[in-house]
């Protein structure tokens, strides 16, 4: 009889943000497939579990897998968790989870938090529906990306790194408002909104919170 995968979701700031059924399934897991063993060790360690961790991440998938399958054929039980949030909502996690139904394991959702959920609930914004896009392109693609953005009526949302999110303000329309998240649920956390031009220049004005993760929500047309 074929393993569990279990999909944990973790804190993507604050460690305290974890469940107790994601924290009872990490101790019951003979392992767990991680994207960044350095960043699971904090949140085991935080939590006194100690289990044995595979690297799981999407530029080596398809090799990586195969020690998380072979395990899963045993009967055993894994969980996979990224660095931050929930695997497969822009973190490695799809193709494995597709693999590990292949082979006729059990997959199961042990929910937590996400980035998109946390913006969405501190933006203010009534929302009935919305497109979220994940990362932009860091090159081919991105202009239509943007394109794609301008064009759109409902609320469009797009996670995007430091390095690239006062490029990332500067393609929007100038008028178009956004609200953007950064380090939700950490020591810094900060919600701006505005035009995207006000934003910008926010941003330009305090260089020093041009850093860590941030969502941007465009709000609807």
């Amino acid at each position: 009889m074929h393993g569990t995968l279990s999909v944990v979701g973790t804190p993507i700031g604050n460690l305290g943000d974890i469940t107790l059924r994601a924290i009872e399934t990490l101790k019951n897991a003979d392992a767990i497939a991680c994207e960044d063993t350095r960043v699971t060790a904090k949140l085991l360690a935080r939590y006194d579990i100690e289990k044995p961790l595979l690297v799981y991440h999407e530029a080596s998938a398809r090799d990586l897998a195969r020690p998380v399958l072979a395990l899963l054929a045993e009967g055993k039980r894994v969980a996979l968790v990224t660095d931050a949030g929930t695997p497969g909502i822009s973190d490695p996690g799809m193709k494995l989870v597709a693999e590990a139904r292949a082979i006729g394991a059990r997959v199961e959702s042990v929910p937590g938090v996400s980035a998109l959920a946390t913006a969405l609930s501190v933006a203010g914004l009534s929302l009935d529906e919305f497109v979220f896009l994940g990362f932009p392109p860091h090159k081919k693609g991105r202009q239509t990306f943007f394109a794609r953005i301008k064009s759109e009526p409902r609320a469009a949302i797009f996670y995007e790194s430091p390095y690239r999110i006062e490029k990332a303000l500067a393609a929007l329309p100038a008028e178009r408002r956004v609200t953007v998240c950064r380090e939700l649920t950490k020591l810094h956390e900060s919600v701006v909104s505005g035009t995207a031009t006000e934003v910008a220049e926010y941003f330009k004005a305090h260089p020093g919170e041009v850093r860590g993760e941030f969502v941007v929500i465009v709000h609807p047309c």
